[in-house]
């Protein structure tokens, strides 16, 4: 006797079906819990990963923020005024480069970041618990290895 075959989803739509669309949707489900855990008026999503890279590297400029994160420069110099007049972070010149302006974070800066990442690692950790430890794994391999295919500097 054949063993029966499974029939192809026919339920799903196409837009089920489209990359965008669910990285769209899993993006969605990942910014709406993270402004649960970090309240809006603390940090918003952009300004947590900003406020992480001047942490993780003092003295990057903001041309080196925008293009590490995909921001415009003008968005940037927003989310940098934001910081800088909370106390999280400051500007300073670039020695020979009258024009770029590097970024340090304060002591105020560090222990509002250690506090947010403490509740991201939490939100990330409940949000992918559906996930084996290596699914998970694997999920940050594949993006990252699409990012890095995408990427024009490959970064």
């Amino acid at each position: 006797m054949a063993k029966a075959q499974s029939a192809p989803e026919q339920d799903e739509s196409d837009i089920e079906r489209l990359l965008g669309y669910n990285l769209k949707r899993a993006y969605m489900i990942v910014r709406d819990d993270f402004r649960r855990q970090v309240e809006q008026s603390v940090l918003t999503p952009r300004a947590f990963s900003v406020l992480t890279l001047i942490v993780e590297t003092q003295g990057l400029t903001q041309s080196e923020i925008a293009r590490q994160l995909g921001i415009e420069r003008s968005g940037l110099v927003a989310i940098i005024d934001d910081l800088e007049a909370r106390g999280l972070a400051e500007r300073c010149a670039v020695p020979g480069d009258r024009r770029s302006q590097a970024l340090l974070a304060s002591k105020a800066g560090y222990d509002l970041h250690t506090d947010i990442l403490a509740r991201v690692h939490a939100h990330e950790r409940a949000l992918l618990a559906p996930l084996s430890r290596d699914e998970q794994a694997h999920l940050l391999a594949l993006l990252r290895k699409f990012r890095s295919a995408h990427e024009e500097d490959g970064s």
